[in-house]
């Protein structure tokens, strides 16, 4: 699970959250949170023991409410301030009544952005982008020998970040060059070796939102046929890139934040927790491809809206705070997905019909190449 923007209440009706992000094993979270008093400071969660509780991980000083967090796989929190022009970074760790402090060092990006990526699959890696004017930097700021270290420059402005492995080595970025954007994919053992891995069409713009490295399930979202729509492709398959009706809801934002794990060679029965936002409110949906029905669920009150993790079993665990409850998780089966229609019987032998054109051909996720001036 990523990093998201969201907002929740507590308190006397305080902003508590500005962002909530899950190790790859779902051991740990972290966020960034406010008091009653208006001081910030980072939170861990501790997921998998019998109940989730947080630890209050406050420095000597309040934060800055745009400090980034993102939690560790030994337990530590990486935090990320902005000093000036500069990004400084440390790990932050429960020493009794204290928190302590472990700087990392810090990056000169000037002017820029700086974002940190999704928690790295094995845990002890955190990487940042820094997107400026003539290309993309990606740093690994925890877990190197010598503090941040620059691991490749990427031609074009690049945002999003998926891992495509469980080892860490396989990086998808979204690539805005010469107007479009497509999804290409990094390897950090090859020097930032760039490749392609979503052109659904030429002009298109293809954006890969989340991949599962057990079974090769991605979440894309494309303009490709027509608009905006959400889609799913398998990695590695020459299947093309479908895009289901029952996730395109009018007056509503679909956008998916988690997938089930565990399920090795079979992308189909994944089940996808999706967050739906609406005029009237904010909720859950859960969808399988090999189902075609979008199941919509409410959400427990003070769900941190767009995070959440599933167990292999299939069990989607909702992270909410409340007035009463400041750390608590609701476990939520999938639903089965309707019985399918009966077979219709076969049709009755006719001449054979002219050649229809083929659909939108949707990308084929394999035979990337190189992209040449992407080191």
């Amino acid at each position: 699970m990523t990093a998201l923007a969201i907002e929740t209440a507590a308190e006397g009706g305080a902003v508590r959250s500005t962002g909530f992000a899950t190790t790859a094993n779902g051991s740990y979270a972290a966020r960034l949170v406010r008091d009653a008093g208006g001081s910030w400071f980072p939170e861990r969660w501790t997921l998998d023991g019998p109940e989730p509780y947080a630890v209050p991980l406050p420095g000597n000083q309040p934060e800055e409410p745009d400090a980034g967090v993102l939690p560790m796989a030994d337990g530590r929190v990486l935090i990320h301030r902005r000093v000036a022009d500069r990004h400084a970074f440390a790990l932050l760790y429960p020493t009794g009544p204290a928190t302590g402090e472990l700087p990392l060092g810090a990056i000169d990006a000037g002017e820029g952005e700086l974002t940190l990526l999704p928690p790295s699959p094995d845990g002890s890696c955190a990487y940042a982008l820094a997107a400026g004017p003539h290309g993309t930097a990606l740093w690994l700021v925890a877990g190197g020998a010598f503090g941040p270290e620059l691991v490749a420059r990427v031609k074009g402005r690049c945002s999003g970040g998926a891992w495509l492995d469980r080892t860490g080595r396989m990086l998808s970025l979204d690539r805005e060059l010469d107007g479009r954007t497509k999804a290409v994919a990094v390897d950090l053992e090859r020097g930032g070796e760039v490749t392609e891995l979503l052109q659904i069409t030429e002009d298109s713009n293809d954006r890969l939102l989340l991949a599962d490295a057990d079974s090769g399930l991605l979440l894309i979202r494309s303009d490709a046929p027509g608009h905006d729509r959400l889609g799913w492709g398998v990695l590695g398959s020459a299947l093309p890139v479908r895009f289901p009706e029952c996730l395109r809801l009018a007056d509503a934002a679909v956008t998916p934040f988690a997938i089930q794990p565990g399920q090795v060679l079979t992308p189909e029965s994944c089940a996808v927790a999706l967050r739906i936002d609406a005029a009237g409110g904010t909720w859950v949906g859960i969808w399988r491809p090999a189902g075609r029905h979008l199941h919509q669920l409410a959400a427990p009150q003070g769900w941190l809206a767009g995070s959440g993790l599933w167990t292999p079993e299939g069990v989607l665990r909702l992270p909410y705070v409340t007035d009463t409850t400041p750390c608590a998780l609701l476990d939520l089966p999938a639903p089965p997905d309707p019985a399918p229609a009966p077979a219709a019987p076969p049709p009755a032998p006719a001449k054979p019909a002219a050649a229809k054109p083929v659909p939108l051909g949707q990308a084929p996720l394999t035979g990337r190449r190189p992209l040449s001036g992407d080191r």
